[in-house]
């Protein structure tokens, strides 16, 4: 069994101005998020870990640095970037509803098939770039422990995946800034969620 810290990053701005979706748009950690990657690095600390990843996105990775306690690379990998919002970057949920309700509609309803915000992502490619990469980690590493660093939604939505929940409700799993969420994953893919969401 592989053991997986997955933690969400730290708070940016856009998580700060009512909760903006930020998608793939590259924004920084708040000193508000810089000081909560750091507290969760202290509760890190007395774990061992085997390798460290996070997401490209400078608030995933710096977040990971940051929580990091050992001399341990932080390897950047593209399948961890968070889900593209398309045309909603940048705003709030009742900003983008207002302006287009039947496109949350067909994303609340079916995330799996449409994409978010017309344009971005569907749930379903999120799913398998998400799958593969632990697949891939998990027979690399399969007595080890890894901490991986991402984002709200694809996390989510990959525990929804893994614990046989549709994909609809993946809004259901809480995912705070910096809290981790931890299970592990057996060769063949099955994951037991030990704790979710906790500091």
């Amino acid at each position: 069994m592989m053991t997986v810290y997955l933690l969400r990053h730290g708070e940016t701005p856009y998580n700060a101005d009512g909760n903006r979706y930020c998608g793939t748009t590259d924004v920084a950690l708040t000193e508000k998020g810089i000081a909560q990657a750091k507290a969760i690095g202290q509760r890190l600390q007395p774990i061992s870990f085997d390798a460290i990843y996070a997401s490209p996105l400078q608030r995933a990775y710096n977040t990971a640095a940051l929580a990091c306690h050992e001399h341990l690379p932080v390897t950047k990998d593209e399948r961890l970037t968070e889900l593209d919002f398309g045309t909603w970057e940048g705003k709030t949920r009742e900003e983008f509803i207002a302006e287009n309700p039947s496109l949350w509609e067909q994303w609340d309803s079916a995330p799996e098939k449409y994409r978010a915000g017309g344009t971005g992502n569907t749930a379903a490619e999120i799913v398998s770039r998400v799958d593969e990469f632990f697949m891939e980690k998990v027979q690399q590493y399969s007595q080890g422990t890894l901490l991986v660093v991402a984002h709200n939604t694809v996390n989510r939505l990959y525990l929804a995946y893994k614990l046989g929940m549709p994909l609809r409700n993946y809004r259901r799993i809480v995912q705070e800034n910096s809290a981790i969420t931890s299970f592990t994953l057996s060769s063949q893919g099955e994951l037991t969620l030990h704790q979710l969401n906790a500091r």
